[in-house]
């Protein structure tokens, strides 16, 4: 892509230093335990920028960072955001103050995004032609229901927006995707729809998906609708000329219909009562 960075880093990203973008809400001992498994796989390499979303029970205090043994620093937001905005936060953060990080890995705090799993996802970014790499799910750890809404979900967002999506926030960034995304008011909506309307050169690898360290999930059912109407709010041009033109083909097709209805009565090929039912 013109204009686009070129990150040349010897060996692993992670084998330098790299930054971590983490919101939490309301989740401190699972966040606690995924810090401490970062710091037992890469030593103090990654800088962590932990968004805590408004947490009023659990925040998350810089105190932990230090007692694990890692650099980084929390943002404490003072109302809940949200998910994806948290996330936004996190990675204007590091655009802003960190500017030439090799790289920028956006996780979950909860352990479904695995540490250990980092080194496998970076590992493409050392291609000169791709600028982020996504995590696309081998396996999930779900109830049926989760799973069965999800793939409605994503046959959705095919049918309106004519493109595919099977990955969530887990990602990394080069410096220039970095600063691409940061700039798109998109990504305030919806982090992984933002990665697909960027045009950034994308590259997918599938993991598996780890089980929650603690707690429960906070998102619900509502939360996960709204969710995915936010991803197909980033293409609302796109979805409004599909919808435009479904519309327009069960109109064509009601008014052939009945035409045809009407046709087959006028030469009384209808049996009675067909008419107006």
């Amino acid at each position: 892509m013109t204009g686009m960075q070129t990150m040349t880093v010897s060996g692993n990203v992670t084998d330098h230093r790299f930054a971590v973008v983490m919101p939490v809400y309301e989740d401190r001992e699972a966040s606690t335990r995924l810090l401490k498994e970062l710091f037992a796989e890469y030593g103090n390499r990654p800088h962590v920028v932990i968004v805590d979303d408004g947490s009023l029970h659990q925040p998350v205090q810089l105190q932990v960072l230090k007692d694990v043994g890692l650099s980084g620093v929390v943002i404490r937001l003072k109302r809940n955001v949200g998910h994806q905005r948290a996330i936004a936060i996190g990675l204007n953060y590091v655009a802003d103050t960190h500017p030439d990080m090799p790289c920028t890995v956006v996780m979950d705090s909860d352990g479904e995004d695995t540490p250990q799993s980092i080194r496998q996802l970076v590992t493409p970014l050392s291609a000169p032609n791709v600028d982020v790499v996504v995590a696309q799910r081998k396996s999930r750890v779900e109830t049926l229901r989760f799973k069965a809404f999800y793939l409605v979900y994503k046959a959705l967002f095919q049918l309106l927006t004519g493109r595919k999506i099977s990955f969530g926030n887990f990602m990394a960034l080069k410096p220039a995707a970095l600063k691409r995304l940061a700039a798109m008011q998109e990504l305030w909506m919806h982090v992984a729809a933002c990665a697909l309307t960027s045009k950034l050169r994308m590259q997918t690898i599938p993991l598996d998906r780890g089980p929650r360290y603690a707690g429960k999930s906070k998102m619900n059912f509502v939360g996960l609708a709204l969710h995915g109407f936010r991803a197909l709010m980033v293409f609302a041009e796109d979805v409004l000329v599909r919808v435009g033109i479904i519309c327009a083909f069960v109109a064509v097709t009601t008014v052939l219909a009945s035409i045809v209805a009407i046709g087959l009565k006028l030469a009384s090929f209808a049996t009675p009562g067909w008419f107006s039912v």
